[in-house]
């Protein structure tokens, strides 16, 4: 038999590194994106609206999408962004980043982060089901029985929900995080094509920058700018924890393991997200909880690791 070469052992660890390196990424991303719903939960307790906290978390997150856009597009190598791309990156914004967020935000003023985060999560579902309709692509029993696991776990979730807190506001709150879910979803199908032409950094990077924008005009229609300076030193703080730990950070990383583990693997990884979201809500939040909402969370975890199976 044949011994490896050191140049085969050393690539083989760089592997490896490489691999463990990126599973690590999945991990940290995924719990950083969790502690997005228990931060936004804590500023609603504060008196702040959804509108007023995502113009925050939007404009305090903003300069470093600016800053990792201008780095990327100043390096030598890098050929000019076509005008079509340009408009596509920036106004897609408004769907992935404007009005799935806005949506999530106020959907959160009227059910638990539980909830919220297992109805959002159910997207990768609605990815598959749009890109049948729309795209042509191929769906089979499998994608079938995921899409209804997920949809499954949401609604035994949400009838638990409706029998702790009583409440009517409940359907309208689940209502609007499935309007996130799908204008998320819309945006993920729509964003591939550019995605693949510009390089995901500098699209991710334009998106934001673009959402921002339709964020700052929402507010300026909606809300005195006054409002801004009139509110408790403490939500600013979890402005800044929304922007650049709950939503820069775990971008760069989740794309980061894409490319070190692929999108398979992180996005089994990302399937504990919901767990997460749940022992953060329960611990934190001292929100109820039952076997139900447990079981409905495994459900839809189980129909999103179908549709995450190649």
């Amino acid at each position: 038999m044949t011994e490896p070469t050191d140049g085969e052992t050393n690539n083989h660890g760089e592997s490896a590194i490489r691999f463990r390196s990126g599973v690590v990424l999945a991990i940290v991303g995924t719990f950083l994106f969790a502690l997005k719903s228990i931060f936004i939960k804590l500023a609603f307790a504060e008196g702040v609206g959804a509108t007023l906290l995502l113009t925050l978390r939007m404009f305090l997150a903003l300069p470093f999408y600016v800053f990792v856009f201008w780095s990327l597009r100043s390096r030598a190598d890098r050929k000019p962004i076509a005008t079509s791309d340009l408009v596509r990156s920036l106004g897609l914004g408004f769907l992935g980043y404007y009005l799935a967020s806005y949506l999530d935000l106020s959907g959160l003023e009227y059910i638990s982060a539980q909830l919220e985060r297992l109805t959002l999560f159910t997207y990768p579902a609605m990815v598959a089901l749009l890109a049948w309709l729309f795209l042509g692509e191929k769906i089979d029993r499998r994608i079938i029985a995921a899409i209804a696991l997920c949809y499954f776990g949401v609604v035994m979730m949400y009838g638990q929900e409706q029998a702790l807190t009583s409440s009517s506001d409940v359907r309208f709150g689940v209502a609007l995080v499935v309007g996130a879910a799908l204008s998320y979803s819309f945006y993920i199908l729509f964003a591939k094509p550019t995605m693949q032409r510009i390089g995901s950094r500098e699209f991710t990077s334009l998106a934001m920058i673009g959402s921002t924008f339709f964020v700052g005009v929402h507010f300026a229609i909606t809300d005195p700018i006054a409002s801004v300076l009139n509110v408790n030193p403490i939500v600013y703080v979890y402005g800044f924890v929304l922007a650049f730990v709950c939503t820069v950070l775990p971008s760069f990383m989740i794309n980061e393991a894409i490319v070190r583990i692929g999108a398979t693997r992180t996005t089994v990884i990302g399937s504990v997200g919901p767990v997460l979201t749940m022992g953060l809500a329960i611990g934190i939040l001292g929100e109820p909880t039952s076997i139900q909402h447990i079981g409905g969370m495994v459900i839809a975890i189980l129909g999103v690791s179908f549709v995450a199976k190649k």
